[in-house]
């Protein structure tokens, strides 16, 4: 049983987060020319929408948009039916990503192996001519060499703890809590 430690991210602060994270892509990459947003499912869908709408209020251009399945592609592959085959939701990316800024977009980083299972994804459909990752929370314990371009917040952690992303969209409410056992 798992018992709420702390509320790391509030509503606001979750709004500020990807406010001050929407001003960092449009800073790095110079603009949003060649840039496309794609949210790892499920959480990282609903961040990267609201991420593009902030770019689009300040920079008054659509960024494209697109969201990836990454089931096939994991190292830890759940099966989550009766006949034991992986519950695939498929991906919807509306545009060719070769030659074009991916920004990966999720919810936790953690082991690093979901972006690295999303990076195998994007490398089917296309070749980037760079990849990006923006984040909510990174939450340390990186088992490969991956790290975040655009981090909400930095929450270190013990592996005994969780991270847990609530939205709106998914779950009623605006929040990022830490869980301990």
């Amino acid at each position: 049983m798992l018992n709420e430690k702390a509320i790391v991210l509030d509503e606001q602060a979750i709004s500020r987060a990807l406010t001050r994270i929407a001003h960092e892509i449009i800073e790095k990459n110079k603009g949003i020319e060649d840039c496309v947003l794609i949210g790892i499912r499920t959480r990282g869908i609903f961040l990267a929408d609201r991420l593009a709408k902030r770019i689009n209020q300040i920079e008054g251009k659509e960024i494209q948009l697109g969201e990836l399945d990454i089931t096939l592609y994991r190292d830890d592959l759940s099966k989550n039916t009766n006949d034991g085959e992986p519950v695939v939701k498929g991906s919807d990316i509306p545009v060719n990503i070769s030659d074009k800024k991916v920004i990966l977009v999720d919810d936790v980083l953690f082991t690093g192996r979901t972006v690295r299972a999303a990076m195998d994804a994007l490398v089917d459909l296309g070749r980037p001519s760079q990849i990006q990752l923006a984040v909510l929370v990174d939450r340390g314990h990186r088992e490969l060499p991956i790290r975040a371009d655009f981090v909400g917040k930095n929450v270190p952690t013990s592996q005994s703890e969780k991270i847990t992303v609530t939205l709106t969209e998914v779950d009623e409410v605006d929040q990022v809590t830490i869980l301990e056992k």
